[in-house]
């Protein structure tokens, strides 16, 4: 496992952090991801470096992640991609928990020529054993510390289930252990009040479960709750790798965890 070198940072005599990025690619929070952290590095604002972005999808399988695709290959980032879907197909199709650890050693072994003091899944699908013990690696969650685990989705539902007051989301080192790892970071932002009054009345007296069916995910205060937690995911992660690079947060997550929401909700009010 390799692990950042912050002595630069803290002397003030820094090199830029090298990043490996790990995504999926699949959508327009995958991409917003890579975008903010590459507007970071070009302003100044993140002292950081992408030494590689691996995708586990190949150009042609979806126009979005032709789209991801196009974007790191535009700014001339070692691109390095596996399809998952293909190498299932590959080996009979059998079940993803039989055929995860040999994807991550198809996935390092492409990786080899490449090096990264630590590694980011923003917008990564898989769970990924291996890889986290062969990068000290961050990841995204969209949930505080012993709240939901899994997919934002449920994050989102959980929060509307149990009517929560507030919500946020987290960066934590990654384990084997889905979303349990060390926390670094968090950010907290309010879901009552204001703009969100009127949706939650819509839903004070509804059938959850029907409203799980029917709207769904477009359901006005789903999608207000969601759209909160994008837009300060972003800054998050970035605000965190800055903290990283600069010697504030210890990657391997042995220091306090810090709250970074003063400084998320100061990019969030300039957006």
């Amino acid at each position: 496992m390799t692990s950042p070198d912050n002595s630069n940072a803290q002397s003030g005599n820094s090199k830029p952090l090298k990043i490996g990025w790990f995504s999926t690619g699949r959508g327009e929070g995958s991409y917003g991801l890579l975008e903010s952290a590459l507007k970071a590095i070009d302003s100044g604002d993140l002292p950081a470096e992408l030494a590689f972005v691996f995708v586990n999808r190949v150009k042609g399988q979806t126009k979005r992640t032709d789209r991801f695709l196009e974007l790191v290959e535009s700014r001339g980032i070692p691109l390095v991609t596996l399809s998952s879907r293909d190498f299932r197909r590959s080996h009979d199709n059998k079940p993803w928990a039989e055929l995860r650890e040999a994807f991550d050693q198809a996935a390092i072994e492409l990786l080899r020529p490449h090096s990264a003091d630590i590694a980011v899944h923003a917008g990564y699908m898989l769970i990924a054993p291996l890889l986290c013990s062969e990068y000290l690696t961050l990841n995204l969650h969209p949930a505080l510390p012993g709240g939901t685990i899994g997919m934002w989705q449920q994050a989102v539902w959980d929060v509307i289930t149990y009517d929560l007051d507030e919500t946020g989301a987290m960066i934590h080192v990654s384990t084997e252990e889905v979303d349990e790892g060390p926390v670094l970071s968090t950010t907290t932002f309010g879901v009552k009040g204001g703009a969100f009054t009127p949706l939650w009345d819509e839903v004070s007296h509804a059938d959850l479960v029907a409203l799980k069916e029917n709207p769904g995910e477009a359901l006005p205060l789903f999608k207000a709750i969601r759209e909160a937690g994008v837009l300060r995911e972003r800054p998050l992660l970035i605000e965190t790798l800055k903290a990283v690079a600069q010697g504030r947060i210890d990657p391997a997550g042995s220091g306090e965890i810090i709250d970074l929401t003063p400084e998320v909700e100061a990019v969030v009010a300039n957006l």
